[in-house]
């Protein structure tokens, strides 16, 4: 505990630094970035690989995965399994080292002017090249502005391009004069066009680039480490259109590997690019990921075979490994992170099949006493003891941020600030029988009991299918059958988000979200719409919350007294303290009201790996822990006792 908070607190004096100060320039040249690449040495694919000894370089890292990425494209992506391309082949303009401290990527010197609100960049020499490893062009300030701009066309349908609003100068006036090109809005806002030229986003000339700001944005340089501000090659992109990053020579790359090859739901190939400008720090020469639906039983036969150079050890093998001589040094763990915060949504607007009674569930989802009563009811101990049976608390979250995630000027976790201080654990038997008891009052003769709760999951995940099944079983042992009956469906493996969540085909589930920058504010971006909008957008918000404003039921205050608060927040630009109390009622009222179920940060896994976890890239926002760079493959498995070691390195 005390390791991740000292990580933390680097990160936010990072923040800081880079924030408030004119003049500061970017961080060391050492490079243990997030991708993993080399010179090739072997070619193989059925898993055999180049072995290496520790602290040697080369080598070919295979692994196998289960969900198929449906594009390329790192700049309209929004989910983490399609942002693998664009964190390892595309690199940005500043990264964080394997201790989370800021340092130099593609720029080399940066610096604010307050008055105008404007950041300038220094790049470095830097090349394109393509899925044949050739160079194709110089990396320009102009890539970058491109790319901006391509984010910010409606047709393109960027799923991340609300993090520009309200950040970059006329980003959100750009795109919506677009969309509306002199029309209102549905809040009667008119919108005009304006000239691309308008937007905070320069060329000053090939090695020059500045970002003006909306308004002071405190988290500015952290959020670079994000894929929304990835550079990519502006011809390319004014060719392909819509077609860029559809396959893998239809982008161009310039970080620590290019993809080779990308053969849908058969494997990725990645090489490590010899043109990058920190090849020296690039150790693998070449990373294969092999498609296979049944990874995660295959996985672990496959490491014992030595086929495989990674693989999750799931809950029901893990006695066996750990109690076996053959398999028990295999076994390590995933590096912690809080970089990732799961919690049970309530959908607002549900749109599953007739059979589960989507009408029924948005009456009962709209009255608070129901959601509280599931609140209360659902033992996350037990759940989470499905994936770590040993100190399952140890990863149980009350809040939506996740503890050590940032620090107030004082250096104070946001998670112990104002109304945060007071959040405990939402499990309470009674409490929960109290809230069913109310609301069935509530709602007699308007819901039909037991209110049917669609809970969905995706099979590729580890273990997810055996978490539902211990929900079903221990909520509707609390709260009985004549309240609830929750029926548990497999999703499909792949494109499970955008077929699921996005499409509202759940009542209740879990979802998760990942910082994209040091700020609480990232925190939101699940729920919060802005002040006024009656739509949403099913690719961006979860839980279409908002819809019981547009609705008018009885939970519309709730939400809306939420928005209101998250506005009043982001308002508060320079004073730390007083914007982290600020989201912090925000986020209470969420918690308060049962609109959102906190849960927990992502259990580290227990995992047969030949990558030593800890010299990786680590941030707990943006793409970092997704990247190779840094990192050796190893002549073994890596052991408890050494990740032990490694740990305290």
């Amino acid at each position: 505990m005390k390791k991740r908070r000292v990580v933390a607190l680097m990160l936010s004096a990072a923040m800081v630094i880079s924030t408030a100060l004119t003049g500061c320039g970017g961080g060391s040249s050492e490079n243990t970035t997030e991708t993993q690449t080399d010179s090739e040495t072997g070619e193989s694919s059925t898993g055999e690989q180049t072995a290496e000894t520790e602290g040697g370089e080369g080598g070919v890292y295979t692994t196998l995965y289960s969900s198929e990425s449906s594009t390329l494209n790192y700049l309209v992506t929004s989910t983490i399994e399609e942002q693998r391309v664009g964190a390892n082949c595309i690199d940005t303009l500043v990264e964080y080292d394997a201790k989370g401290q800021l340092k130099e990527g593609l720029a080399t010197e940066w610096n604010y002017d307050e008055a105008s609100m404007t950041w300038t960049f220094t790049l470095r020499d830097a090349k394109w090249v393509d899925s044949t490893g050739a160079e194709v062009a110089d990396v320009t300030a102009q890539d970058f502005v491109n790319a901006l701009k391509y984010e910010l066309t409606p047709e393109y349908e960027s799923a991340n391009v609300q993090n520009l609003f309200g950040v970059i100068a006329n980003a959100q006036e750009y795109y919506n004069g677009q969309v509306y090109n002199g029309g209102a809005d549905e809040d009667g806002t008119t919108w005009e066009a304006i000239d691309f030229s308008e937007v905070g986003v320069k060329a000053v000339d090939e090695h020059t680039l500045t970002y003006t700001l909306a308004k002071e944005v405190p988290y500015f340089i952290s959020s670079l480490v994000y894929v929304v501000y990835m550079p990519a090659y502006g011809p390319q992109l004014e060719e392909l259109g819509k077609e860029f990053g559809t396959a893998a020579d239809k982008m161009y790359y310039n970080g620590a590997f290019y993809l080779a090859e990308f053969s849908p739901q058969e494997r990725q190939v990645y090489k490590k690019n010899p043109s990058n400008y920190d090849a020296a720090n690039v150790f693998i020469d070449e990373i294969q990921r092999i498609y296979n639906a049944e990874a995660d039983t295959l996985g672990p036969e496959m490491v014992k075979r030595g086929e495989v150079d990674y693989a999750e050890i799931s809950a029901d093998l893990l006695d066996d490994w750990l109690g076996n001589e053959e398999t028990k040094n295999l076994v390590s763990r995933e590096r912690a992170s809080t970089s990732y915060s799961y919690f049970y949504c309530f959908n607002f607007d549900p749109q599953f099949d007739a059979e589960y009674e989507p009408d029924n569930w948005r009456k009962a989802v709209n009255n608070e006493n129901f959601r509280k009563a599931l609140s209360a009811g659902l033992d996350k101990t037990k759940e989470v003891a499905v994936l770590e049976p040993n100190a399952p608390e140890d990863y149980i979250l009350s809040t939506i941020t996740p503890f050590d995630f940032a620090y107030n000027a004082d250096g104070a976790d946001y998670t112990t600030i104002g109304a945060m201080a007071g959040m405990g654990e939402t499990f309470d038997e009674a409490k929960a029988k109290e809230y069913k008891e109310a609301a069935m009052t509530e709602l007699e003769g308007e819901v039909t009991f037991p209110v049917k709760v669609l809970m969905p999951y995706n099979p590729s995940v580890t273990d997810w299918d055996k978490e539902c099944q211990v929900v079903e079983q221990q909520m509707e042992a609390l709260l009985g059958s004549d309240f609830i009956d929750i029926i548990i469906e497999a999703g499909p493996t792949d494109n499970f988000l955008t077929e699921v969540r996005r499409s509202g085909k759940y009542a209740f589930m879990k979802c998760g979200w990942g910082a994209d920058y040091a700020d609480p504010e990232t925190w939101t971006d699940p729920f919060y719409q802005s002040k006024g909008e009656s739509g949403y957008d099913p690719g961006y918000k979860y839980a279409f919350i908002a819809n019981a404003i547009t609705e008018g039921t009885d939970t519309a205050p709730a939400i809306q007294e939420y928005f209101d608060k998250v506005d009043a927040a982001k308002e508060i630009t320079v004073d730390t303290n007083a914007r982290f109390e600020a989201f912090a009622e925000a986020e209470a009222v969420l918690i308060d009201h049962a609109l959102v179920i906190p849960f927990s940060i992502t259990v580290s896994p227990y995992i047969a790996t030949k990558l030593d976890e800890f010299e990786a890239q680590y941030a707990p926002f943006g793409v970092s822990r997704l990247r190779f760079k840094g990192q050796h493959v190893l002549d073994h498995y890596v052991s408890m006792e050494e990740y032990e070691a490694n740990k305290e390195k």
